[in-house]
């Protein structure tokens, strides 16, 4: 996607062959989307009779300065891009427009026809770019918030050093925010970091003055040299990372391993061999994956005592009659014999969030014990009426039974214990 050298040789183009010649006319799209704030025939008058006089960029938006306001501005976006009929532009991964195609493309945003016969245009595919009519560009957003330009406007190493020692975010992840450095894309961040030996992952304030200075250095050199050969792919040096960090291939450069993960939001290509992570980071990532290793040993270890211990579980009576947990899971109609029992009862409550029909079951018991209890009609003492109550709430818990899980999960044990008390007073009633 287009990023500062990609948004560059657009804004150079326009200079080389464009400024000084009057605009005949233009077409802009009817694309709400793009076409912000202004209708198409109001951007196409404002435009007509026009001069080009200067074509400015910051980060990766640019303007065109005509000899009077109001100026057409552009944000790129994911896919948009100039094209001058007959001149040669950088050409993205995602440009819609190939030299084969109609012209001007169907993308077409914005096409500019000059009074000498030359055509250009805004092309955008995905619908991502913004297309503005602005009296002054750099006083408004999203310009107007930008941080300093990476190439017109680089900070000291000095100055890169004082700020990220402010900044606990992953090093990718700032460098990444246009408010931090304007002009800095996914591109050029993997790039930057690779040659900086830092990993994405890497918290800005913990970078040493050693590493910062290698950043320092590997920001200018990647954008000075991508911008001075317009953009070109194909002209950049072989051992960069660029050639091998797109669709998520795993491969190799140099001889060492590249790999992904997610940094500041976005897909990140690094080298696990050259960009590791220092300090307490190192540590902690030192740490995780010994736990892992012991965790796993454990298992390992336990494994033939846990068959052996299973083997005897399901051979084995309970005190008292009780089923086990394992012999409940193991045997539904062992499951059901237990509700009988009321010392069966606290075992199976005690497993009511894993065995609804369990509870169910408990739930249809009490049912017909109300039933039964009101043909009667005899009055109740007042520790039986409360006993009552609680069958009652007892009911209309299992009715409400997705409510009470969810319930059961964030109130954490005192529900549960809740649940297995009402739930003994219920089997009770019950038998």
């Amino acid at each position: 996607m287009p990023e500062l050298p990609e948004v560059e040789a657009a804004r150079r183009a326009i200079e080389e062959n464009c400024i000084g010649k009057k605009i005949k006319r233009s077409v802009v799209a009817d694309d709400a989307k793009v076409i912000d704030g202004v209708s198409p025939s109001d951007f196409e008058a404002s435009l007509t009779g026009k001069t080009f006089v200067a074509a400015h960029r910051k980060g990766k938006n640019m303007w065109i300065q005509l000899d009077s306001p109001p100026f057409p501005s552009f944000q790129f976006g994911m896919a948009g891009a100039i094209y001058i009929k007959g001149v040669a532009v950088t050409k993205y991964k995602r440009s819609a427009v190939n030299d084969t195609d109609e012209w001007p493309s169907k993308y077409s945003k914005l096409f500019i026809e000059l009074d000498d016969g030359l055509e250009l245009s805004f092309t955008d595919k995905r619908r991502f770019a913004k297309v503005r009519l602005l009296k002054n560009p750099a006083s408004v957003a999203p310009i107007s918030e930008l941080g300093p330009d990476a190439l017109l406007e680089p900070l000291t190493e000095d100055e890169l050093f004082k700020s990220l020692s402010k900044k606990k975010i992953g090093i990718k992840a700032l460098i990444l925010d246009q408010s931090f450095i304007s002009g800095v894309g996914n591109w050029i961040a993997d790039e930057v970091l690779y040659q900086a030996r830092i990993h994405p992952l890497q918290s800005a304030a913990s970078i040493s003055k050693e590493s910062c200075a290698a950043l320092h250095k590997s920001l200018k050199e990647v954008i000075r040299h991508s911008v001075e050969v317009d953009a070109d792919c194909s002209r950049f040096p072989v051992d960069w990372l660029f050639h091998l960090r797109w669709g998520k291939k795993l491969g190799k450069i140099n001889g060492k391993k590249i790999e992904f993960i997610n940094a500041g939001g976005r897909t990140s290509a690094f080298v696990p061999e050259l960009q590791k992570l220092s300090g307490e980071q190192a540590a902690k990532a030192a740490i995780k994956p010994q736990k892992r290793s012991s965790k796993k040993n454990k298992d390992e270890e336990d494994e033939p005592d846990s068959s052996e211990d299973e083997k005897t579980a399901k051979n084995a009576k309970p005190k008292g009659g009780k089923k086990t947990t394992q012999s409940r899971a193991k045997s539904p109609n062992a499951k059901r014999k237990s509700i009988g029992s009321d010392e069966g009862s606290s075992d199976a409550d005690a497993d009511d969030d894993k065995k609804p029909a369990t509870r169910k079951k408990s739930k249809g018991s009490s049912e017909v014990d109300e039933h039964q209890k009101g043909n009667k009609g005899n009055k109740k003492p007042p520790a039986r009426k409360k006993a009552q109550e609680s069958e009652e709430d007892s009911d209309d818990e299992d009715e409400e039974e997705g409510e009470e899980e969810e319930r059961v999960q964030v109130k954490g044990k005192k529900e549960v214990a809740k649940k297995v008390h009402t739930g003994k007073q219920t089997k009770k009633r019950a038998k």
